[in-house]
Protein backbone atom coordinates (compact mmCIF):
# COMPACT_ATOMS: atom_id res chain seq x y z
CA UNK A 1 0.00 0.00 0.00
CA UNK A 2 1.44 3.22 -1.09
CA UNK A 3 2.98 5.15 2.19
CA UNK A 4 0.64 8.00 1.74
CA UNK A 5 1.78 9.04 5.81
CA UNK A 6 4.42 10.59 4.94
CA UNK A 7 3.16 13.48 3.42
CA UNK A 8 1.94 16.20 4.60
CA UNK A 9 -0.65 18.99 3.17
CA UNK A 10 0.78 22.16 2.16
CA UNK A 11 -1.03 25.21 3.36
CA UNK A 12 -3.57 26.88 2.07
CA UNK A 13 -4.54 30.41 2.43
CA UNK A 14 -7.29 31.61 4.67
CA UNK A 15 -8.69 34.54 2.14
CA UNK A 16 -12.64 34.70 2.63
CA UNK A 17 -12.54 37.75 0.67
CA UNK A 18 -11.29 36.58 -2.63
CA UNK A 19 -12.51 37.77 -5.70
CA UNK A 20 -11.10 35.94 -8.29
CA UNK A 21 -14.17 33.13 -8.56
CA UNK A 22 -16.35 35.65 -9.69
CA UNK A 23 -14.32 37.25 -12.84
CA UNK A 24 -13.84 36.82 -16.04
CA UNK A 25 -10.65 36.76 -18.45
CA UNK A 26 -11.41 39.34 -20.59
CA UNK A 27 -7.73 39.61 -22.73
CA UNK A 28 -4.54 38.27 -23.10
CA UNK A 29 -1.61 39.07 -20.69
CA UNK A 30 1.54 40.19 -21.91
CA UNK A 31 3.15 36.93 -23.06
CA UNK A 32 6.80 36.32 -21.98
CA UNK A 33 8.95 33.02 -23.75
CA UNK A 34 11.19 31.20 -21.81
CA UNK A 35 11.88 28.90 -24.26
CA UNK A 36 14.96 29.46 -24.89
CA UNK A 37 16.06 29.70 -20.87
CA UNK A 38 13.94 27.42 -18.99
CA UNK A 39 12.50 25.41 -21.51
CA UNK A 40 16.29 24.75 -23.35
CA UNK A 41 18.40 23.87 -19.72
CA UNK A 42 15.64 20.87 -19.91
CA UNK A 43 16.66 19.46 -23.02
CA UNK A 44 18.63 16.43 -22.78
CA UNK A 45 20.18 17.60 -26.48
CA UNK A 46 20.22 21.08 -25.75
CA UNK A 47 19.74 23.75 -28.44
CA UNK A 48 22.61 24.76 -30.55
CA UNK A 49 23.51 28.40 -31.07
CA UNK A 50 22.14 28.06 -34.63
CA UNK A 51 19.26 26.04 -33.60
CA UNK A 52 18.54 29.22 -30.96
CA UNK A 53 18.82 31.65 -33.14
CA UNK A 54 16.18 30.35 -35.14
CA UNK A 55 13.61 29.50 -32.54
CA UNK A 56 14.18 32.97 -31.26
CA UNK A 57 13.47 34.08 -34.68
CA UNK A 58 10.41 32.35 -35.10
CA UNK A 59 9.27 33.21 -31.37
CA UNK A 60 9.69 37.04 -33.00
CA UNK A 61 6.90 35.42 -35.91
CA UNK A 62 4.80 34.21 -33.59
CA UNK A 63 4.42 37.44 -32.07
CA UNK A 64 6.30 37.77 -28.58
CA UNK A 65 7.40 41.04 -27.44
CA UNK A 66 9.46 39.41 -24.20
CA UNK A 67 11.79 36.86 -24.87
CA UNK A 68 14.05 35.24 -21.82
CA UNK A 69 17.36 34.24 -23.81
CA UNK A 70 19.19 32.76 -21.33
CA UNK A 71 21.56 32.90 -18.41
CA UNK A 72 24.58 34.88 -20.06
CA UNK A 73 26.74 35.04 -16.99
CA UNK A 74 26.25 31.45 -16.32
CA UNK A 75 26.87 29.94 -19.45
CA UNK A 76 29.34 30.91 -22.74
CA UNK A 77 27.09 29.62 -24.96
CA UNK A 78 24.32 31.63 -23.80
CA UNK A 79 26.77 34.85 -23.98
CA UNK A 80 28.07 34.44 -27.18
CA UNK A 81 24.18 33.65 -28.64
CA UNK A 82 23.09 36.95 -27.23
CA UNK A 83 26.24 38.57 -28.42
CA UNK A 84 25.15 37.31 -31.84
CA UNK A 85 21.59 38.29 -31.48
CA UNK A 86 22.73 42.05 -30.67
CA UNK A 87 26.11 42.14 -32.80
CA UNK A 88 23.86 41.35 -35.89
CA UNK A 89 21.12 43.49 -35.00
CA UNK A 90 17.96 40.90 -34.79
CA UNK A 91 16.48 41.84 -32.32
CA UNK A 92 13.35 44.41 -33.47
CA UNK A 93 13.02 47.63 -31.45
CA UNK A 94 9.89 46.11 -30.32
CA UNK A 95 10.56 43.50 -28.59
CA UNK A 96 12.33 43.35 -25.17
CA UNK A 97 15.38 40.66 -24.31
CA UNK A 98 14.71 39.24 -21.01
CA UNK A 99 18.33 37.94 -19.27
CA UNK A 100 18.16 35.88 -15.86
CA UNK A 101 20.59 36.51 -13.02
CA UNK A 102 21.15 35.36 -9.58
CA UNK A 103 22.04 38.18 -6.78
CA UNK A 104 25.81 38.69 -7.21
CA UNK A 105 28.07 41.01 -8.15
CA UNK A 106 30.17 39.13 -11.07
CA UNK A 107 27.38 37.56 -12.67
CA UNK A 108 25.40 41.12 -12.81
CA UNK A 109 28.81 42.61 -14.37
CA UNK A 110 28.82 39.63 -17.26
CA UNK A 111 25.24 40.07 -17.28
CA UNK A 112 25.58 43.91 -18.46
CA UNK A 113 28.47 42.88 -20.57
CA UNK A 114 26.00 40.62 -22.44
CA UNK A 115 23.31 42.88 -23.00
CA UNK A 116 26.07 45.80 -23.70
CA UNK A 117 24.46 47.50 -27.20
CA UNK A 118 20.96 46.34 -26.46
CA UNK A 119 18.06 49.07 -26.63
CA UNK A 120 16.32 47.91 -24.08
CA UNK A 121 16.53 44.60 -21.88
CA UNK A 122 14.80 42.87 -19.16
CA UNK A 123 17.70 42.45 -15.95
CA UNK A 124 15.51 39.33 -14.04
CA UNK A 125 17.20 38.36 -10.86
CA UNK A 126 15.73 35.95 -8.12
CA UNK A 127 16.70 34.56 -4.86
CA UNK A 128 14.98 31.91 -3.55
CA UNK A 129 12.61 32.49 -0.34
CA UNK A 130 10.92 29.30 0.76
CA UNK A 131 10.95 28.12 4.28
CA UNK A 132 11.94 24.81 2.91
CA UNK A 133 15.08 26.31 1.15
CA UNK A 134 16.45 29.01 3.77
CA UNK A 135 16.11 26.35 6.04
CA UNK A 136 17.74 23.30 4.46
CA UNK A 137 20.06 24.95 1.51
CA UNK A 138 20.70 28.45 2.96
CA UNK A 139 20.99 28.35 6.50
CA UNK A 140 19.63 31.72 6.75
CA UNK A 141 16.25 33.49 7.96
CA UNK A 142 14.11 35.80 6.47
CA UNK A 143 16.17 39.07 7.21
CA UNK A 144 18.76 37.79 5.53
CA UNK A 145 17.18 36.23 2.11
CA UNK A 146 15.93 39.80 2.15
CA UNK A 147 19.26 41.57 2.22
CA UNK A 148 20.29 39.22 -0.39
CA UNK A 149 17.39 40.65 -2.85
CA UNK A 150 17.86 44.43 -2.21
CA UNK A 151 21.49 43.83 -2.50
CA UNK A 152 21.04 42.31 -6.22
CA UNK A 153 18.35 44.94 -6.87
CA UNK A 154 20.99 47.64 -6.10
CA UNK A 155 23.90 46.16 -7.88
CA UNK A 156 21.65 46.27 -10.65
CA UNK A 157 20.49 49.53 -9.84
CA UNK A 158 23.93 51.11 -9.99
CA UNK A 159 25.00 49.76 -13.50
CA UNK A 160 21.11 50.95 -15.21
CA UNK A 161 22.01 54.51 -14.11
CA UNK A 162 25.22 54.01 -16.27
CA UNK A 163 23.53 52.17 -18.94
CA UNK A 164 23.36 53.60 -22.13
CA UNK A 165 19.11 51.59 -22.90
CA UNK A 166 16.81 51.10 -20.78
CA UNK A 167 16.46 48.68 -18.07
CA UNK A 168 13.24 46.87 -16.68
CA UNK A 169 14.11 44.95 -13.49
CA UNK A 170 12.27 41.80 -12.83
CA UNK A 171 12.11 40.17 -9.50
CA UNK A 172 11.50 36.77 -8.86
CA UNK A 173 10.90 34.99 -5.10
CA UNK A 174 11.84 31.99 -6.39
CA UNK A 175 9.68 29.10 -4.51
CA UNK A 176 6.67 31.16 -3.91
CA UNK A 177 4.42 28.95 -3.44
CA UNK A 178 6.37 27.80 -0.59
CA UNK A 179 6.49 31.25 0.85
CA UNK A 180 5.20 32.69 3.60
CA UNK A 181 2.83 35.45 2.07
CA UNK A 182 3.79 38.22 4.58
CA UNK A 183 7.90 37.20 3.95
CA UNK A 184 6.30 37.37 -0.03
CA UNK A 185 5.18 40.54 0.02
CA UNK A 186 7.72 41.94 2.24
CA UNK A 187 10.66 40.98 0.31
CA UNK A 188 9.03 42.33 -2.87
CA UNK A 189 8.27 45.77 -1.16
CA UNK A 190 11.97 46.07 -0.56
CA UNK A 191 12.96 45.04 -3.90
CA UNK A 192 10.36 47.36 -5.11
CA UNK A 193 11.03 50.79 -2.96
CA UNK A 194 14.86 49.99 -3.59
CA UNK A 195 14.27 49.84 -7.39
CA UNK A 196 12.61 53.19 -6.47
CA UNK A 197 9.69 51.43 -9.05
CA UNK A 198 6.73 54.09 -10.34
CA UNK A 199 4.08 54.14 -12.26
CA UNK A 200 6.12 55.53 -15.64
CA UNK A 201 9.19 53.12 -14.44
CA UNK A 202 7.20 50.29 -12.90
CA UNK A 203 9.13 47.16 -11.75
CA UNK A 204 8.06 43.55 -12.99
CA UNK A 205 7.54 41.25 -9.98
CA UNK A 206 6.89 37.52 -11.01
CA UNK A 207 5.60 34.94 -8.38
CA UNK A 208 6.34 31.68 -9.10
CA UNK A 209 5.20 28.45 -8.72
CA UNK A 210 8.54 26.96 -9.13
CA UNK A 211 7.35 23.90 -7.78
CA UNK A 212 3.43 23.35 -8.40
CA UNK A 213 2.60 22.39 -4.74
CA UNK A 214 -1.39 22.36 -4.34
CA UNK A 215 -4.17 22.98 -6.34
CA UNK A 216 -4.56 25.96 -9.14
CA UNK A 217 -7.39 27.55 -6.83
CA UNK A 218 -4.72 28.00 -3.80
CA UNK A 219 -2.34 29.74 -5.99
CA UNK A 220 -4.94 32.06 -7.39
CA UNK A 221 -5.24 32.96 -3.77
CA UNK A 222 -2.10 33.26 -3.07
CA UNK A 223 -2.07 35.91 -6.27
CA UNK A 224 -4.57 38.09 -5.24
CA UNK A 225 -3.64 38.25 -1.74
CA UNK A 226 0.01 40.03 -3.27
CA UNK A 227 -2.29 41.65 -5.75
CA UNK A 228 -4.08 43.55 -3.12
CA UNK A 229 -1.64 44.20 -0.67
CA UNK A 230 1.07 45.49 -2.98
CA UNK A 231 2.32 49.36 -2.44
CA UNK A 232 1.72 51.79 -4.93
CA UNK A 233 0.09 48.84 -7.20
CA UNK A 234 0.67 51.01 -10.57
CA UNK A 235 4.07 50.79 -10.11
CA UNK A 236 3.87 47.22 -10.33
CA UNK A 237 3.11 44.44 -13.20
CA UNK A 238 2.69 41.55 -11.96
CA UNK A 239 3.66 38.12 -13.32
CA UNK A 240 3.27 34.57 -13.32
CA UNK A 241 5.61 31.94 -13.90
CA UNK A 242 3.54 28.77 -13.25
CA UNK A 243 5.40 25.08 -13.38
CA UNK A 244 3.35 21.72 -13.98
CA UNK A 245 4.63 19.33 -11.44
CA UNK A 246 0.55 18.57 -10.73
CA UNK A 247 -0.69 18.99 -14.11
CA UNK A 248 -2.46 22.24 -13.41
CA UNK A 249 -0.34 24.53 -14.68
CA UNK A 250 -2.76 25.72 -17.70
CA UNK A 251 -5.38 25.96 -14.63
CA UNK A 252 -3.09 27.67 -12.20
CA UNK A 253 -2.26 30.25 -15.05
CA UNK A 254 -6.13 30.82 -16.01
CA UNK A 255 -6.91 31.09 -12.38
CA UNK A 256 -3.83 33.58 -11.35
CA UNK A 257 -5.39 35.83 -14.87
CA UNK A 258 -8.53 35.73 -13.06
CA UNK A 259 -6.99 36.78 -9.42
CA UNK A 260 -4.83 39.89 -11.18
CA UNK A 261 -1.89 38.78 -13.13
CA UNK A 262 -0.56 40.76 -15.88
CA UNK A 263 1.84 38.75 -17.87
CA UNK A 264 2.76 35.44 -17.94
CA UNK A 265 6.35 33.10 -18.50
CA UNK A 266 6.09 29.63 -20.14
CA UNK A 267 7.22 27.75 -23.31
CA UNK A 268 5.73 26.22 -26.44
CA UNK A 269 3.89 22.89 -25.77
CA UNK A 270 4.70 23.24 -22.35
CA UNK A 271 8.55 22.33 -22.26
CA UNK A 272 10.59 23.22 -18.91
CA UNK A 273 12.32 21.43 -16.27
CA UNK A 274 10.40 18.63 -14.40
CA UNK A 275 7.35 18.41 -16.07
CA UNK A 276 7.36 21.60 -17.50
CA UNK A 277 6.29 25.15 -17.47
CA UNK A 278 2.55 26.10 -18.69
CA UNK A 279 2.05 25.46 -21.93
CA UNK A 280 1.54 29.10 -23.40
CA UNK A 281 -0.02 27.48 -26.41
CA UNK A 282 -2.72 25.41 -24.20
CA UNK A 283 -3.43 29.36 -22.92
CA UNK A 284 -3.28 30.86 -25.76
CA UNK A 285 -6.34 28.62 -27.76
CA UNK A 286 -8.40 28.23 -24.78
CA UNK A 287 -8.62 31.99 -25.29
CA UNK A 288 -9.03 31.80 -28.99
CA UNK A 289 -12.12 29.29 -28.13
CA UNK A 290 -13.43 31.67 -25.87
CA UNK A 291 -13.57 34.60 -28.62
CA UNK A 292 -10.47 36.36 -26.81
CA UNK A 293 -8.17 37.60 -29.09
CA UNK A 294 -5.25 35.55 -27.82
CA UNK A 295 -2.45 38.07 -29.68
CA UNK A 296 -0.31 35.83 -30.70
CA UNK A 297 -0.33 34.33 -34.44
CA UNK A 298 -1.04 31.38 -33.74
CA UNK A 299 -3.09 29.85 -37.26
CA UNK A 300 -0.48 27.72 -38.71
CA UNK A 301 -0.19 24.99 -35.50
CA UNK A 302 1.59 22.50 -37.95
CA UNK A 303 4.64 24.79 -38.67
CA UNK A 304 4.98 25.84 -34.70
CA UNK A 305 4.83 21.96 -33.94
CA UNK A 306 7.25 21.33 -37.11
CA UNK A 307 9.83 23.94 -35.63
CA UNK A 308 9.21 23.13 -32.01
CA UNK A 309 9.83 19.31 -32.62
CA UNK A 310 13.15 19.90 -34.54
CA UNK A 311 14.76 22.66 -32.33
CA UNK A 312 14.02 21.09 -29.19
CA UNK A 313 14.11 17.10 -29.86
CA UNK A 314 11.33 16.61 -28.24
CA UNK A 315 7.75 15.16 -29.74
CA UNK A 316 4.52 16.67 -29.25
CA UNK A 317 1.78 13.67 -27.48
CA UNK A 318 -0.29 12.55 -29.81
CA UNK A 319 -3.32 13.40 -27.47
CA UNK A 320 -2.09 17.35 -26.32
CA UNK A 321 -4.65 20.19 -26.31
CA UNK A 322 -4.97 21.49 -30.06
CA UNK A 323 -1.67 20.31 -31.13
CA UNK A 324 -1.89 16.32 -31.03
CA UNK A 325 -2.63 13.93 -34.02
CA UNK A 326 -5.46 12.62 -32.31
CA UNK A 327 -7.20 15.63 -30.75
CA UNK A 328 -10.08 16.25 -33.63
CA UNK A 329 -10.24 12.52 -34.21
CA UNK A 330 -13.54 11.02 -32.84
CA UNK A 331 -13.79 6.99 -32.69
CA UNK A 332 -16.83 6.33 -30.66
CA UNK A 333 -20.00 5.95 -32.78
CA UNK A 334 -22.26 8.40 -31.27
CA UNK A 335 -19.38 11.00 -31.59
CA UNK A 336 -19.02 10.80 -34.73
CA UNK A 337 -22.94 10.93 -35.47
CA UNK A 338 -22.74 14.34 -33.37
CA UNK A 339 -20.01 15.83 -35.31
CA UNK A 340 -21.79 14.78 -38.65
CA UNK A 341 -24.75 16.31 -37.84
CA UNK A 342 -22.99 19.49 -36.21
CA UNK A 343 -21.26 20.40 -39.46
CA UNK A 344 -24.05 19.61 -41.49
CA UNK A 345 -26.38 22.07 -39.10
CA UNK A 346 -23.42 24.58 -39.51
CA UNK A 347 -23.46 24.68 -43.30
CA UNK A 348 -27.64 24.62 -43.20
CA UNK A 349 -28.12 27.70 -40.84
CA UNK A 350 -24.93 29.70 -42.02
CA UNK A 351 -23.96 30.14 -38.53
CA UNK A 352 -22.04 33.10 -37.26
CA UNK A 353 -20.36 31.12 -34.23
CA UNK A 354 -18.44 27.88 -34.52
CA UNK A 355 -21.17 25.48 -32.86
CA UNK A 356 -20.33 21.67 -33.28
CA UNK A 357 -20.20 19.05 -31.02
CA UNK A 358 -17.15 17.61 -29.49
CA UNK A 359 -15.15 20.30 -31.56
CA UNK A 360 -14.26 22.91 -29.24
CA UNK A 361 -12.95 25.18 -32.77
CA UNK A 362 -12.70 24.69 -36.05
CA UNK A 363 -9.50 22.64 -36.93
CA UNK A 364 -9.23 24.87 -39.89
CA UNK A 365 -8.90 27.69 -37.73
CA UNK A 366 -5.38 26.84 -36.80
CA UNK A 367 -4.27 24.96 -39.60
CA UNK A 368 -5.55 21.27 -39.18
CA UNK A 369 -7.48 19.49 -41.52
CA UNK A 370 -10.73 18.02 -41.03
CA UNK A 371 -8.88 14.62 -42.56
CA UNK A 372 -8.01 13.30 -39.48
CA UNK A 373 -11.42 14.57 -37.19
CA UNK A 374 -13.27 11.22 -37.95
CA UNK A 375 -11.38 7.94 -37.58
CA UNK A 376 -13.26 4.62 -37.99
CA UNK A 377 -12.33 1.28 -35.70
CA UNK A 378 -14.79 -1.51 -33.90
CA UNK A 379 -15.96 1.33 -32.11
CA UNK A 380 -16.99 3.40 -34.65
CA UNK A 381 -20.97 3.55 -35.55
CA UNK A 382 -23.00 4.64 -38.53
CA UNK A 383 -22.05 8.21 -38.48
CA UNK A 384 -18.84 8.34 -38.68
CA UNK A 385 -18.19 5.68 -41.73
CA UNK A 386 -21.46 8.19 -43.14
CA UNK A 387 -19.37 10.99 -42.76
CA UNK A 388 -16.22 9.97 -43.77
CA UNK A 389 -18.15 9.01 -47.50
CA UNK A 390 -19.93 12.57 -47.39
CA UNK A 391 -16.71 14.75 -46.21
CA UNK A 392 -13.65 12.54 -48.12
CA UNK A 393 -15.65 11.53 -51.32
CA UNK A 394 -19.26 12.96 -51.87
CA UNK A 395 -21.62 10.47 -51.41
CA UNK A 396 -24.59 12.10 -48.95
CA UNK A 397 -25.88 8.41 -47.87
CA UNK A 398 -29.74 7.72 -47.41
CA UNK A 399 -29.95 7.75 -43.49
CA UNK A 400 -31.36 4.13 -43.58
CA UNK A 401 -28.02 3.17 -45.65
CA UNK A 402 -25.65 4.14 -42.95
CA UNK A 403 -26.06 1.09 -40.57
CA UNK A 404 -25.95 -0.98 -43.93
CA UNK A 405 -22.17 0.46 -44.88
CA UNK A 406 -21.24 0.69 -41.54
CA UNK A 407 -22.05 -3.17 -40.71
CA UNK A 408 -19.87 -3.48 -43.64
CA UNK A 409 -16.83 -1.40 -42.29
CA UNK A 410 -17.53 -2.82 -38.68
CA UNK A 411 -16.18 -5.98 -39.91
CA UNK A 412 -12.96 -4.77 -41.69
CA UNK A 413 -12.15 -3.41 -38.42
CA UNK A 414 -12.86 -6.06 -36.00
CA UNK A 415 -10.18 -7.76 -38.60
CA UNK A 416 -7.52 -5.12 -38.37
CA UNK A 417 -8.13 -2.25 -36.00
CA UNK A 418 -8.73 1.33 -37.92
CA UNK A 419 -9.92 1.69 -40.97
CA UNK A 420 -8.48 4.46 -43.29
CA UNK A 421 -10.63 6.60 -45.57
CA UNK A 422 -9.42 5.11 -48.48
CA UNK A 423 -10.13 1.67 -47.31
CA UNK A 424 -13.64 2.34 -46.46
CA UNK A 425 -14.03 4.00 -49.83
CA UNK A 426 -12.37 1.21 -51.32
CA UNK A 427 -15.19 -1.47 -49.75
CA UNK A 428 -17.95 1.08 -50.71
CA UNK A 429 -16.77 0.30 -54.09
CA UNK A 430 -17.06 -3.18 -54.06
CA UNK A 431 -20.14 -3.13 -52.23
CA UNK A 432 -22.20 -1.41 -54.49
CA UNK A 433 -20.64 0.59 -57.26
CA UNK A 434 -18.80 -2.49 -59.04
CA UNK A 435 -21.58 -4.76 -57.93
CA UNK A 436 -21.92 -5.94 -61.25
CA UNK A 437 -22.29 -9.96 -61.54
CA UNK A 438 -24.00 -11.73 -62.13
CA UNK A 439 -26.19 -8.92 -64.08
CA UNK A 440 -23.93 -5.99 -65.48
CA UNK A 441 -25.63 -3.07 -66.39
CA UNK A 442 -24.33 -2.25 -70.48
CA UNK A 443 -27.08 0.57 -71.89
CA UNK A 444 -30.03 2.30 -71.61
CA UNK A 445 -32.41 3.47 -73.92
CA UNK A 446 -35.38 5.70 -72.88
CA UNK A 447 -38.67 6.38 -74.98
CA UNK A 448 -41.25 9.20 -74.07
CA UNK A 449 -44.68 7.61 -74.99
CA UNK A 450 -46.33 10.53 -73.22
CA UNK A 451 -49.38 11.24 -76.22
CA UNK A 452 -48.58 7.90 -78.18
CA UNK A 453 -50.51 5.52 -76.55
CA UNK A 454 -53.47 4.69 -74.33
CA UNK A 455 -51.35 2.64 -71.80
CA UNK A 456 -51.18 3.86 -68.42
CA UNK A 457 -47.31 3.96 -68.44
CA UNK A 458 -45.46 6.84 -70.36
CA UNK A 459 -41.93 5.69 -70.57
CA UNK A 460 -40.14 2.44 -72.61
CA UNK A 461 -37.17 1.27 -71.92
CA UNK A 462 -34.49 -0.65 -73.54
CA UNK A 463 -31.97 -2.34 -71.73
CA UNK A 464 -28.96 -3.76 -72.71
CA UNK A 465 -26.82 -5.89 -69.71
CA UNK A 466 -24.63 -8.97 -69.69
CA UNK A 467 -25.85 -12.12 -67.43
CA UNK A 468 -22.93 -14.29 -66.18
CA UNK A 469 -20.98 -12.40 -69.41
CA UNK A 470 -23.67 -12.91 -72.18
CA UNK A 471 -25.16 -9.95 -73.44
CA UNK A 472 -28.92 -9.63 -73.33
CA UNK A 473 -31.85 -7.15 -73.83
CA UNK A 474 -35.31 -6.19 -72.76
CA UNK A 475 -37.76 -3.89 -73.27
CA UNK A 476 -40.00 -2.73 -70.63
CA UNK A 477 -42.66 0.27 -69.60
CA UNK A 478 -43.06 1.67 -66.49
CA UNK A 479 -43.75 5.07 -65.03
CA UNK A 480 -40.87 6.86 -65.62
CA UNK A 481 -37.67 5.17 -66.84
CA UNK A 482 -36.66 3.68 -63.35
CA UNK A 483 -40.07 2.21 -62.88
CA UNK A 484 -39.84 0.56 -66.17
CA UNK A 485 -35.93 -0.69 -65.65
CA UNK A 486 -37.25 -2.38 -62.47
CA UNK A 487 -40.56 -3.60 -64.14
CA UNK A 488 -38.15 -5.14 -67.11
CA UNK A 489 -35.90 -6.77 -64.28
CA UNK A 490 -39.12 -7.95 -62.32
CA UNK A 491 -40.62 -9.73 -65.32
CA UNK A 492 -36.89 -11.19 -67.21
CA UNK A 493 -36.02 -12.93 -64.17
CA UNK A 494 -39.22 -13.51 -62.62
CA UNK A 495 -38.41 -11.30 -59.51
CA UNK A 496 -41.70 -9.81 -57.00
CA UNK A 497 -39.17 -6.35 -56.08
CA UNK A 498 -40.38 -3.10 -54.79
CA UNK A 499 -38.53 -0.17 -54.72
CA UNK A 500 -38.96 1.31 -51.35
CA UNK A 501 -36.49 4.80 -51.56
CA UNK A 502 -35.21 6.84 -53.67
CA UNK A 503 -32.32 9.30 -53.20
CA UNK A 504 -30.25 11.24 -55.97
CA UNK A 505 -27.00 14.15 -55.49
CA UNK A 506 -24.70 15.60 -57.52
CA UNK A 507 -21.22 14.47 -56.55
CA UNK A 508 -19.49 17.79 -57.69
CA UNK A 509 -20.26 21.07 -59.63
CA UNK A 510 -19.59 21.48 -63.27
CA UNK A 511 -19.92 20.31 -66.83
CA UNK A 512 -18.09 16.80 -66.00
CA UNK A 513 -20.20 16.66 -63.24
CA UNK A 514 -21.20 12.74 -61.79
CA UNK A 515 -24.71 11.97 -60.34
CA UNK A 516 -25.22 9.12 -57.06
CA UNK A 517 -28.10 7.73 -57.09
CA UNK A 518 -29.39 5.35 -54.07
CA UNK A 519 -32.30 2.48 -54.15
CA UNK A 520 -33.45 1.02 -51.51
CA UNK A 521 -34.69 -2.32 -52.46
CA UNK A 522 -37.41 -5.04 -50.97
CA UNK A 523 -37.29 -8.76 -52.14
CA UNK A 524 -41.08 -9.44 -51.27
CA UNK A 525 -40.74 -12.94 -51.56
CA UNK A 526 -37.67 -13.36 -49.22
CA UNK A 527 -38.79 -9.67 -47.16
CA UNK A 528 -34.74 -8.69 -47.61
CA UNK A 529 -33.94 -5.19 -48.31
CA UNK A 530 -30.75 -3.60 -49.16
CA UNK A 531 -29.28 -0.40 -50.94
CA UNK A 532 -27.55 -0.45 -54.61
CA UNK A 533 -25.89 2.64 -55.67
CA UNK A 534 -24.80 4.05 -58.91
CA UNK A 535 -23.05 6.57 -60.57
CA UNK A 536 -23.17 7.82 -63.58
CA UNK A 537 -22.65 11.37 -65.60
CA UNK A 538 -26.93 11.05 -66.26
CA UNK A 539 -29.03 10.47 -63.51
CA UNK A 540 -31.48 8.34 -65.48
CA UNK A 541 -28.28 5.87 -66.29
CA UNK A 542 -26.93 5.93 -62.80
CA UNK A 543 -30.52 4.97 -61.09
CA UNK A 544 -30.41 2.18 -63.32
CA UNK A 545 -27.16 0.99 -62.30
CA UNK A 546 -28.39 1.38 -58.52
CA UNK A 547 -31.34 -0.96 -59.26
CA UNK A 548 -29.05 -3.03 -60.78
CA UNK A 549 -26.55 -2.91 -57.54
CA UNK A 550 -29.37 -3.93 -55.57
CA UNK A 551 -30.52 -6.46 -57.02
CA UNK A 552 -26.92 -8.05 -57.52
CA UNK A 553 -26.62 -7.52 -53.65
CA UNK A 554 -29.84 -9.29 -52.54
CA UNK A 555 -28.55 -12.41 -54.83
CA UNK A 556 -32.02 -11.96 -56.90
CA UNK A 557 -29.82 -12.78 -60.00
CA UNK A 558 -29.28 -15.85 -59.88
CA UNK A 559 -32.89 -16.90 -59.81
CA UNK A 560 -33.34 -17.47 -62.98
Amino acid sequence: MLNYKRYKKNPVVSYPERQWPGKEIEKAPVWCSVDLRDGNQALIDPMVVQEKIEMFQYLIRLGFKEIEVGFPAASQIEFDFLRQLIDRRMIPEDVKVQVLTQCREELIDRTFEAIEGCSQAIVHIYNSTSTLQRDVVFGMDREHIKEIAVRGTNMVKERANNFPGKIILEYSPESFTGTELDFALDICTAVQEAWGADKENPIIINLPSTVEMNTPNVYADQIEWMNRHFKNRDSIILSVHPHNDRGTGVASTELALLAGAERVEGTLFGNGERTGNVDIMNVAYNMFSQGINPELNLEHINEIIEIYERCCKIPIHPRHPYAGKLVFTAFSGSHQDAINKGVKAMRERGNEHWEVPYLPIDPSDIGREYEPIVRINSQSGKGGVAFIMDTYFGFKLPKGMHKEFANVIQSISEKQGEVAPDQIMDAFREEYLDKKEPIHFRKLHVVDLSGETESRFDTKVTVIYTDHGAEKSFEAVGNGPIDAAKRGLAETFELDIKILDYEEHALQSGSNSQAAAYIHLLDVDSGKVTYGVGVSSNITRASVRAIFSAVNRLGLGEKK
